[in-house]
This record gives structure tokens, sequence and C-alpha cells, in this order.
């Protein structure tokens, strides 16, 4: 499955900067790629991120749209995905298990510690009634 041309953008100015200084989430962008539910491909989504130990923390937030994004789904039916991401040496890709927060408690924690990462995840929350998900991508 081809990516969207903003996606597809970012993920080749990711793999040409090496992960580095991307777009205007500077080096905050990582690549998931997971395997699509209906098309059964794998497709590559960049994604802002934060840390948690040595997992990856990212937010289904679409803009603030009132559905999930696709990606959101894949990671539902398949939760084994793997991340590219930027290290001292330029990139590494790593296997890791998504894991979608259950706990209230830990959701928001770690949303408001990705709100400080990428501000406009605050205002993309008051955008929709739904709770937007988060997800820790959890190193194999």
């Amino acid at each position: 499955m081809k990516a969207t041309s903003f996606n597809q953008k970012t993920i080749d100015e990711f793999h040409a900067k090496r992960g580095r200084g991307v777009g205007m989430w500077g080096d905050h962008v990582l690549l998931m790629t997971a395997k699509g539910v209906k098309s059964g491909e794998s497709i590559t989504t960049p994604l802002v991120y934060g840390r948690e130990g040595n997992d990856y923390v990212v937010v289904a937030s679409k803009g603030g749209a009132p559905n999930h994004p696709l990606w959101f789904g894949n990671i539902k039916a398949s939760p084994e995905v793997e991340v590219e991401v930027a290290n001292d040496h330029g990139t590494e890709k790593v296997k890791a298990r998504a894991r979608v927060v259950d706990s209230r408690q830990e959701r928001d924690r770690l949303y408001q510690e990705m709100t400080r990462i990428w501000p406009s995840f605050a205002e993309y929350q008051k955008r929709t009634e739904r709770v937007i998900p988060v997800v820790v991508l959890e190193r194999r």
C-alpha cells in the first residue's frame, strides 16, 4: 500500500536526514511499519514519539479527527511492528510490540508528556469526543 504523499515526503526526509531535524518535529520522528489489516502489506507511518525507558511512545491523534488513524486499527489487529529511529550512528531498525495503554492514569501521564514534545496534541484532544489513544512500542 502506498503511503500518502505527505507521509511519503516525511519518510523520504527522515531517510535523507538520518532521522534528525525532520520537518516541524525535529528529532522526534520515528517510522513504524505495521501490517495492514485489509491489504496484508507492510505500511510505514511517520509518527512523533517520546521515550519511556527503552520503549517508544506514540499517539493515535489523527489531528483530533473523530476517528482513529488507520495505523491504530492495524496495530490492534497485528501488534508486531518494526520501528526505525535515529540513534548516534544514523538510524536503527528494531522489532517492537505495540501495546495500547489501557490504564487511564498511565494514558493521561504519557499524553501529558507527549504534549511537551508536540504541544499540538493538547489541541487535538480538544477537537474530538474520543479519548485519543496512547501506544507504547515495546522493544523486543
